[in-house]
């Protein structure tokens, strides 16, 4: 806690001037960034790691407070800590000095647990994304068994994470719409959407493992792409059917009619875990047909 304490003195972005070197080492960081070796490549890496930290913050009810006492809105550029305490402690609804007492480090100890967790996650990843630099020049293969070999390897590595993060981009795209409360059918057509991707997703990770790395989890590949409903192996697989080969997102849809079981499930996995404050949501039948 005492590493995520030290940033509170400057509040993001992170700077070398107060960053201990010893978040710069997490697993997490050191994946994010575009170049491990490079001290300002790790500390852009974990600028953007507590940022997202941040972003989804457990504890709803703190969750403004721990951006604004870090500098994040509400806060605004060029607050002080002093400045930034108080519009957090306002934010939280309680006294200064209570607040700096009993409710900040608690926002502090929560925050290095979710950094550490978050390393923890990448830590026991079953792939890591490639990282990719700029090519000035052209690349040929070889006219050889094994280059040929290794150039399909990459090639459907390549379409693997391409998949895994279109499904990540859906995904995220149905949260924010339902913490927009956005018109129910907008966030129905979303979850259809992010339903293809990860379909698509799981499809090309069978691809992948059956023909490169027969010892990886299909499952535990497509999960990097983010939370979803829970499917019964039987649903998983017909969604996959439905999405393989490259079928559009209206071909996905029309394989699909008429399923309103399993558009229930993956649609109402969604919506339920989230209710409106005050009231139960209310969740409309549907089917993958939108």
């Amino acid at each position: 806690m005492d590493a995520v304490a030290r940033l509170l003195r400057r509040g993001l972005p992170v700077t070398l001037a107060v960053v201990d070197p010893v978040l710069l080492e997490l697993r997490g960081v050191l994946a994010r960034a575009a170049d491990p070796g490079d001290e300002a490549s790790r500390i852009a890496a974990l600028d953007g790691t507590l940022r997202g930290l941040l972003a989804r913050f457990p504890d709803a009810r703190y969750a403004a407070a721990a951006r604004a006492l870090f500098g994040l809105p509400p806060a605004i550029a060029g607050m002080n800590l002093t400045v930034r305490r108080a519009l957090a402690a306002k934010q939280a609804g309680h006294e200064v000095h209570h607040f700096r007492k009993r409710v900040e480090p608690k926002l502090l100890t929560t925050l290095a647990a979710e950094l550490l967790a978050d390393a923890d996650r990448f830590t026991r990843s079953p792939l890591i994304a490639p990282r990719l630099a700029p090519v000035l020049a052209r690349q040929p293969v070889l006219a050889d068994p094994f280059a040929w070999e290794v150039a399909e390897q990459e090639e459907q590595l390549s379409l693997l994470w391409s998949a895994v993060y279109a499904a990540r981009a859906e995904l995220l795209a149905v949260e924010r719409l339902i913490s927009l409360r956005a018109e129910h059918v907008d966030v129905i057509r979303a979850a259809v959407t992010a339903a293809w991707r990860w379909a698509g997703a799981r499809a090309e990770a069978i691809s992948y493992t059956t023909a490169f790395a027969p010892d990886l989890a299909v499952d535990e590949l497509v999960a990097l792409a983010g939370w979803t409903p829970v499917l019964t192996p039987a649903q998983a697989s017909r969604l996959t059917e439905a999405a393989a080969g490259g079928m559009s997102r209206e071909e996905f849809v029309a394989h699909l009619h008429g399923e309103t079981g399993l558009g229930n499930t993956w649609t109402e996995g969604f919506l339920a875990e989230l209710p409106s404050p005050g009231q139960a949501r209310t969740v409309a039948r549907t089917s993958c047909s939108d």
